[in-house]
């Protein structure tokens, strides 16, 4: 025995043993190479012939060069290298790493270290598929490290409860062969799962607890030596206070978050951190030789512990999508059983903002891979629908919901006999509206859930939907109790959620501040100002939204929910700011198309089969801000034409230059046909210019450009309404009492056409050139929609019959040599009215569905999504307890 203690001990033998030894069994597989590392270890704690960071480091190396020297052999010895080094590996899991290689190989790299039998089965695959050396060498270097550091932990365990270096390192060495035969036991059990648990069963969840236990407690220990306030005296110590911090999180937090969901409401889930924290305080300082200062050195370790656990838990997953579905399925449990005539469900994905050309586009550049698979291998077709006039989500999401966008005129306007200005994003107004347009039977009535929307769709389960946002009672919402927040629970109950999600929102919060920057310093055309709030709101759509979102939609396909509508809004808001087809936009749009393809996958683990559709509510027409061109906004330019004193509404761009106002004056005083016809009849009706105007009168919420004149604007529309008439003002009482107004506006160069309805013609259409009267199609002139789509009349004359239409609906000018605009709000890319991709929305659906037609307006789209429910075998919505309520009723 002292022979052979003496022979462990001795440094010039141990550590050439551990580094060979390693070596030897990284290129052939007949050494317990991880028994190595831990028999090592626990001689390094126990005597003083070995040192642990020596032992560490050769451990490391020896791996390193074996990993090396495997793949080398694998990339240049050809197929009979290939051969001779998979002749022991089974042929099935050395084709299903070999496809996984291709979507994550660094990732594939790590693991494939940790797992036994995964690394040489890893290292073939890379170097079959050629993974880049510049690539592969320092991720094999750092696979290696935490690999030797996983079982190292396990004999510094050992050397830290024995004395003797004999027993310790046999003690070691057992630990290594209990979990390598428990992880291969789990691979074996899991591998014979039914396909529906696929792809949960390559996470491994035991042994990936067990190693993030290991890290978590060496963390623990390192935490100790850096961080002032928190001190540990004994080698256990870390081991237990990181199966508390695993408790609280997992098992207290959750618990506390059930009546404390407000909390985490209004903190985005970062209030977690305060309440593990203060619970780590109490616990820790009840363990003998811990000691934690105050609740701030709590918090610090709680989010270090996190963060720990965040990064491991992503290195661990051979896939990202192993993340979600690992965590969400722990929730939700076993997926239940369902008939075998239960319907298929359909998740409908709204990718909002994204036009028909630029997903042909994106499609055909790589931005969008996984549309462009389902299009390649013909599982799924493309098209395209055109929207109503008012090309924007609340007019949209209504129709295709709810099957009615009667009387929405934009995202916002102006109700006359109300005084009140309706906004689709207030959530009393969303609510007010889908009360107006809700019969009970919409889209997702019947067991449905709806994630990001701006209305319910009648969905029993909603998250993030702008109407169901509890600030109203229950009679406005007639009595229906949708289930709100459950997928922000689920999300932000883990507190290694809150990390993952705020830390890419940060990283999110960086790319646009370097965007931003880039376009000025490139001097791009157009841009505008995007600092402020806006980098954060940004990454709150783009991030924090759209995890919560994903997170949801796949508890409901765990839960076998028939139909599920979801908005991912990111990639509107950012073209918004940016532009329809800049890089960060694509960007964004990258990363919507890596959550479909996500939740494709993910489609498999439900108990009833599911289809998939993406579409867009809408498209975006691109172009300089009206205010930045013509150096006044809409509102002031209509206020002063009015005659109402300079507005203060917003801060007004001035012209650029000197010419640019010269000229823009000469072209104004020039004057159209339509313009010198609207004067020569105010002329002729004897009207004085200096007419007299009378004061507006009480004064109303709306604030007024000119007495009695409010102006709203909706992107590409701006409506126009004198509230000292009741109704309809029609045409020649606005020539009567405002000369002026019509021929300025008529022929001003960001006009494109104007709605007025006359006395004598009914709703008539004035453009520069000519006029088009809907009641009996004669058209003036030039037709002043001819550059404005074959559905431009029908869809403006159905807007006209609006209770609410505006007494002039203003249409910016669109260019269709340049496919450009200018939107009247602060925009690059917009929408919200005719002209360009802005109506082009696009529909991805399967192959097996029927054939969508020529898809006119959202509540066509609404009638075309209920034929294949039906198709499908879906049951018709439930008749409605009460009839469709009048929209002339007003909120209590």
């Amino acid at each position: 025995m002292n022979l052979a203690l003496d022979l462990t001990t001795t440094s010039s033998i141990g550590y050439p043993v551990i580094f060979f030894g390693v070596l030897l069994g990284s290129i052939i597989p007949i050494v317990p190479t991880g028994a190595v590392v831990g028999a090592g270890a626990a001689v390094a704690m126990t005597t003083t012939g070995l040192s642990l960071p020596l032992v560490l480091l050769l451990s490391t190396l020896g791996a390193y060069v074996g990993d090396v020297a495997t793949y080398a052999i694998a990339r240049l010895g050809g197929d009979p290298a290939v051969r001779w080094l998979a002749r022991h590996q089974h042929a099935d899991r050395v084709a299903s790493i070999r496809e996984q290689f291709s979507r994550r190989g660094w990732q594939i790299l790590v693991v494939g270290r940790l797992l036994p039998a995964g690394r040489i089965p890893v290292l073939l695959a890379a170097g079959a598929l050629a993974y880049p050396w510049r690539r592969f060498l320092p991720t094999a270097l750092i696979a290696s490290l935490i690999w030797a550091a996983a079982y190292a932990l396990l004999g510094v365990a050992s050397g830290g409860i024995f004395d003797s270096p004999l027993v310790a390192s046999l003690i070691a060495t057992a630990l290594v062969l209990v979990v390598t035969v428990l992880m291969a036991v789990i691979a074996r059990h899991q591998h014979r799962a039914p396909d529906a648990g696929k792809l949960l069963r390559g996470g491994r969840a035991t042994a990936r607890l067990l190693l993030i236990w290991i890290i978590v407690t060496a963390a623990l220990r390192a935490f100790d030596s850096l961080l002032p306030g928190f001190t540990m005296t004994q080698w256990w110590q870390p081991t237990v206070c990181a199966l508390i911090l695993g408790l609280i999180a997992t098992v207290v937090w959750p618990l506390i978050l059930r009546i404390a969901l407000p909390f985490a409401l209004f903190t985005l889930g970062l209030g977690s951190f305060i309440v593990i924290g203060a619970g780590a305080l109490a616990i820790f300082n009840t363990v003998p030789g811990v000691e934690i200062e105050n609740l701030r050195t709590a918090v610090a370790v709680t989010i270090g512990m996190a963060a720990v656990g965040a990064l491991m838990s992503s290195v661990l997953a051979i896939d990202d999508d192993e993340i979600f579905f690992r965590r969400i399925a722990r929730r939700g449990g076993t997926p239940k059983e369902m008939p075998h005539d239960t319907p298929p469900g359909v998740v409908f994905l709204q990718v909002d903002g994204l036009g028909y050309e630029t997903v042909r586009r994106a499609v055909r550049d790589g931005d969008m891979p996984t549309l462009a698979a389902w299009l390649n291998e013909d599982t799924h077709t493309l098209t395209m629908w055109h929207t109503d006039w008012s090309s924007q989500t609340g007019a949209s999401v209504s129709g295709i919901l709810h099957g009615d966008n009667h009387d929405i005129l934009g995202f916002r306007w102006y109700e006359k006999d109300r005084d009140h200005v309706m906004a689709c994003a207030h959530p009393r107004d969303a609510a007010e509206i889908e009360r107006r347009h809700s019969n009970g039977k919409g889209l997702l009535s019947g067991g449905g859930a709806g994630h990001g929307n701006l209305f319910t769709g009648d969905a029993d389960h909603v998250t993030l939907t702008m109407s169901a946002v509890p600030v109203l009672g229950k009679g406005v919402r007639r009595g229906r109790h949708a289930k709100t927040g459950y997928g922000y629970y689920t999300y932000f109950a883990r507190p290694v959620n809150v990390v993952r999600t705020f830390g890419s929102a940060i990283v999110d919060i960086v790319r646009e501040i370097w965007a931003s920057t880039s376009q000025k310093r490139r001097g791009v055309k157009p841009r505008i100002k995007r600092g402020g709030f806006y980098p954060i709101a940004r990454s709150g759509t783009t991030v924090i939204t759209r995890d919560v979102v994903v997170s949801a939609i796949i508890e409901d396909i765990l839960a076998g929910r028939p139909v599920v509508y979801a908005d991912f809004l990111g990639y509107d808001e950012v073209a918004h700011h940016s532009g329809i087809e800049r890089f960060d936009a694509l960007a964004v749009l990258r990363g919507i198309d890596q959550q479909i393809g996500r939740l494709h996958r993910a489609t498999r683990l439900g108990p009833r089969p599911y289809y998939l559709v993406v579409l867009s509510d809408h498209g975006q027409t691109q172009g300089w801000a009206f205010a930045n061109r013509f150096g006044e906004p809409i509102e002031k330019l209509i206020g002063r034409l009015c005659g109402g004193e300079p507005s203060d509404i917003s801060k007004v761009t001035k012209p650029r230059n000197a010419a640019e106002g010269w000229q823009m004056n000469a072209a104004l005083a020039e004057g159209g046909l339509i313009a010198r016809r609207l004067r020569g009849r105010v002329e002729r009706a004897g009207v004085s210019r200096e007419l007299h105007r009378s004061p507006s009168g009480e004064p109303g919420e709306v604030a007024r450009v000119a007495p009695g004149v409010v102006v709203v604007v909706s992107g590409h529309v701006a409506m126009v309404s004198f509230t000292e008439h009741e109704g309809r003002v029609p045409l020649e009482t606005i020539e009567r009492e405002y000369p002026e107004l019509l021929p300025q506006l008529v022929d001003h160069p960001g006009v494109g056409f104007m709605l007025v309805r006359s006395s004598e013609f009914g709703p008539v259409v004035l453009g520069r050139d000519g006029l088009h009267r809907l009641a009996t199609g004669v058209v003036i002139g030039e037709d002043p929609l001819k550059d404005y789509g074959p559905h431009a009349a029908d869809l403006i004359r159905r807007t006209d019959e609006f209770p609410h239409c505006a007494d002039i609906m203003i249409n910016s000018r669109y260019e269709p040599e340049t496919q450009t605009a200018s939107p009247f709000e602060p925009h690059v890319g917009s929408h919200g009215g005719l002209g360009g991709p802005q109506t082009q929305g696009f529909l991805v659906y399967p192959t097996e569905f029927m054939p969508a037609a020529d898809v006119v307006g959202a509540e066509a789209l609404h009638q075309l999504f209920r034929e294949w429910l039906t198709e499908l075998g879906h049951p018709a919505p439930a008749e409605a307890a009460e009839e469709k309520v009048s929209a002339a009723v007003p909120l209590p």
